[in-house]
């Protein structure tokens, strides 16, 4: 199968606004297909509610939006951090009222949405922010909201694109949303055929969510023994720890107090836990 490819200018350095805005500059825009990506747009064609609020993340050249415009969709907005991208999508939609395009950090984002899009948009980001995703996907999506899109299901030698297994998202994901499909996709384009998932996730209204910073590991070991220790507290459903151990993703029943979080971990009194807030 021919690579696919991302971008051919400063991938040694940090995957940044910086970063995406040199690529968008240098117009070294390897993984842009220059058309909607065909599994998306059978999931749209099959997309009933032309009102549903719709939010699609690092958005890129916006086929997929230009698609539902097309379609008859009204509510839709996308993001993206580099600012040469966004000042020629604000001029290729500057008469369409139904669309909102920003310019800014997702994560960082506002506002409540019945369908989030993904669409080269996970796979771009470091995995170190992949607990940060979940977290910040579950925020922004109305309780019957829904996740959907396309993600990679093999590894690349050279990244950004950052790939994953069908069995790293489950286990990413599990219990903060209910899987309603997760499934190499038949239809991708042929450089990705056999090599993408096409997933739909709902938002699971029933737990609570949680993104924490935390400090003081510095071994896969000790990631172990923390994550377990967490996972044995009462109400708590999945953990999950991000690779450079600095974030710690809680799915619970209830709201588990910091002190209690702490407590679990008094045991090395290098260890510190904070919640974030957003």
């Amino acid at each position: 199968m021919k690579d696919v490819k991302c971008c051919v200018v400063s991938c040694e350095k940090s995957v940044d606004a910086t970063y995406w805005e040199a690529q968008y500059k240098a117009k070294s825009t390897g993984w842009d297909l220059g058309i909607v990506s065909p599994p998306i747009k059978t999931y749209i064609d099959k997309l009933e509610n032309k009102n549903s609020s719709i939010l699609i993340p690092g958005c890129g050249n916006s086929y997929e939006a230009e698609y539902l415009l097309q379609q008859g969709f009204t509510n839709i907005t996308v993001i993206d951090i580099a600012p040469t991208l966004v000042t020629v999508l604000k001029e290729k939609f500057k008469n369409n009222p139904n669309i909102q395009i920003i310019l800014g950090d997702f994560f960082l984002q506002k506002g409540i949405y019945d369908l989030i899009i993904e669409q080269t948009f996970f796979c771009a980001l470091p995995p170190i922010m992949r607990q940060k995703y979940v977290w910040k996907m579950h925020q922004l999506l109305a309780d019957e909201g829904k996740l959907a899109g396309l993600l990679f299901n093999r590894k690349f030698e050279v990244s950004p694109p950052f790939g994953g297994s069908k069995e790293e998202y489950e286990t990413l994901f599990q219990v903060a949303f209910d899987f309603l499909k997760m499934n190499v996709c038949s239809n991708s384009i042929s450089p990705r055929a056999n090599s993408e998932l096409f997933f739909e996730l709902k938002k699971n209204t029933k737990v609570k969510v949680n993104l924490y910073e935390f400090s003081g590991i510095s071994c896969s070991g000790c990631m172990e023994s923390v994550t377990k220790k967490f996972a044995a507290i009462n109400g708590i459903l999945n953990v999950s720890m991000s690779s450079n151990y600095s974030a710690v993703l809680i799915v619970s029943k209830n709201e588990i107090a910091v002190d209690d979080l702490q407590n679990a971990i008094s045991y090395d009194e290098k260890y510190k836990i904070e919640k974030i807030c957003n």
